[in-house]
């Protein structure tokens, strides 16, 4: 069984190349690519993903709600992981929240770093 997946760009199939030419000889049409491997698992290029986004963000945004008023950065909610590449692998120090506001770096273990659950951000 193939795992080909259609290109979702509306307008796949209107972009004139020769992977896209398809059928027997005198009756050739463009069609939509057929790909195993898709750009977001769902679009052969940027530009049949821009298409898609053109057609489809507003709808997508109205969906699952509009930003209707300004987020705001404060100390209880800038904490952000990062850490130090150049530190030896066995550094005790080399994985941190820091605070983008304040500047404070607080230590984490690796597995803290590693677990996309793990934050101490407390607002919005």
């Amino acid at each position: 069984m193939s795992n080909l997946k259609y290109c979702q760009g509306p307008a796949c199939h209107k972009y004139t190349t020769k992977d896209r030419l398809k059928g027997p000889a005198g009756s050739k049409t463009y069609q939509t690519r057929r790909r195993s491997y898709l750009l977001f698992d769902e679009f052969c290029s940027q530009n049949c993903q821009h298409d898609w986004i053109t057609k489809h963000a507003k709808n997508a945004i109205d969906h699952f709600g509009r930003t209707t008023e300004p987020k705001h950065l404060t100390e209880e909610n800038a904490w952000k992981k990062d850490y130090d590449w150049d530190l030896d692998l066995n550094d005790s120090n080399r994985y941190f929240l820091v605070n983008e506001i304040t500047k404070e770096r607080r230590p984490l273990t690796e597995a803290q770093y590693r677990d996309s659950n793990y934050s101490i951000n407390t607002g919005e």
